[in-house]
């Protein structure tokens, strides 16, 4: 028996390329970016030469988001794009050509002091341009907290790696090459707060304050609680005084110093209580009773942070890779226990982070654009990363004020699946400009979407 291996079609060269489009649902997407007002402050905060009839600002960076949101990752990607006529019938602009994208970034290079004189590693300051991305995402995340509040604020703290090759690029702490940024997540909105892109070779631990303060600046009103998760490159004395001073809650990792390993391994067995078996492993958890004496802390504070620590040991006759039959970790944190819990819990509560923040980096890096940075330029690679945070954003404001909740944690892969990448017709009649979606499901999601943009969130059926 013969298996046939050519479908049963031909490419019909003469189609209706101008009415069609492999993008229907994006242009959803960027009517929310119009619709929170984000759209309206970056063309006010972002100043851009162009010709007289040359795109806006906001009007370039939907192209760009238009491009990341359909699966495209890099500026020549939007070659083939702007083929898509129909879907710059339905943004009601074209799309910038890839020149004028690199032109678009390459205004983000300005000349401005670094940030903190004085350090090691200096990490660049921000233009007015950049700066004006970042008012645009805060007016996004008023929007998402006026159509969906949320009282408590967990913000997430980590720094992740953007593997490069580039001549500009800087050796990082484990031997690579390339960029170094850091988020601040706001966890229960799935939301940045705040980012700061940074060469390569800058240590984690640095300048965290300074992105913390611009975090809690950025919430919105509404926010009644604020706690901060990070992992040991945030523990530094000045960002938890400062912490202690504004009453914000907080768990992080400690560095495991001499001082602290040797209180850890002075605590009685009685002290340690079982967590659980893990396989092979048994894992303990007990409070420490330590004050360091490295500035992190002060005797006479009014209350001093707690820190907990945890026990992994292996069975006996088995050891780590290693060698060791024992590993400590510890947190500090300013927190109570949770009413009926025990530090325990709020060493799960740290380590929640995990399903938040590293997400959010894994999303950007590997299901957005944020790692396929175009340019030499400092500048210019530091607006494509805050512009791939502001299409998380966009994302994750989409899917909660438009999307019904089923789909407000589906990530962007699944998203082009079932809405953005949705193949559609475009039709002109009677001055009124037609999309006609295909998929029945497809057109339900797409109507549902539209009208909560323009009336508020979809409502929760009754279970």
């Amino acid at each position: 028996m013969t298996v046939q291996t050519r479908l049963p079609f031909e490419l019909d060269q003469q189609a209706e390329a101008g009415t069609l489009t492999a993008c229907g649902g994006v242009p959803l997407l960027i009517e929310a970016f119009r619709t929170s007002g984000a759209a309206a402050v970056l063309d006010e905060q972002v100043t851009i030469k162009r010709r007289k009839r040359g795109l806006l600002p906001s009007q370039l960076v939907e192209g760009l988001f238009s491009l990341w949101a359909a699966g495209g990752e890099r500026g020549d990607d939007l070659a083939p794009l702007r083929e898509d006529t129909a879907l710059a019938l339905l943004l009601g602009h074209g799309l910038p050509a890839p020149q004028t994208a690199r032109d678009l970034l390459d205004a983000f290079d300005e000349a401005v002091p670094p940030l903190r004189q004085g350090e090691a590693c200096q990490v660049p300051g921000e233009g007015e341009r950049l700066q004006g991305l970042a008012k645009a995402g805060r007016r996004l995340i008023g929007f998402l907290q006026e159509r969906v509040p949320q009282s408590t604020a967990t913000i997430d703290l980590d720094a992740t790696i953007l593997e490069s090759y580039k001549r500009a690029a800087r050796s990082t702490y484990d031997g690579r090459t390339g960029y170094q940024p850091v988020i601040a997540l706001w966890a229960e909105q799935d939301v940045v707060l705040a980012d700061e892109f940074r060469d390569g070779n800058v240590p984690a631990g640095t300048g965290n304050r300074r992105l913390v303060e611009r975090a809690v600046a950025m919430l919105p009103a509404g926010v009644e609680r604020t706690r901060v998760r990070a992992d040991s490159a945030a523990y530094e004395h000045d960002l938890l005084r400062w912490l202690d001073g504004k009453g914000i809650g907080y768990a992080i990792s400690a560095d495991m110093g001499r001082e602290l390993a040797a209180a850890i391994r002075a605590l009685p067995e009685t002290a340690w209580q079982i967590e659980r078996e893990d396989g092979d492993a048994l894992r303990h958890w007990a409070e420490v009773p330590y004050v360091p004496s490295d500035g992190v802390a002060a005797k006479d504070r009014p209350a001093p942070p707690r820190y907990l620590a945890l026990r992994i040991s292996k069975r006996q006759g088995r050891l780590f890779a290693d060698g060791g039959e024992v590993k400590h970790f510890a947190i500090v944190t300013n927190l109570p226990d949770p009413e009926g819990g025990s530090g325990l819990d709020l060493i799960h509560w740290q380590r929640g982070k995990a399903g938040t923040v590293e997400h959010a980096h894994h999303v950007l890096t590997n299901e957005l654009a944020a790692e396929a940075l175009p340019s030499q330029r400092f500048g210019a690679n530091a607006a494509w990363f805050r512009l791939n945070v502001l299409l998380y954003n966009l994302l994750s404001a989409f899917k909660r004020v438009a999307l019904p909740p089923a789909l407000h944690a589906a990530r962007p892969k699944r998203l082009r699946f079932l809405l953005l990448n949705a193949i559609g017709k475009v039709v002109r009649h009677a001055r009124e400009t037609v999309l006609r979606l295909v998929g029945e499901g497809r057109r339900r999601l797409a109507d549902a979407a539209r009208l909560a943009l323009a009336t508020g969130p979809p409502l929760i059926p009754a279970a």
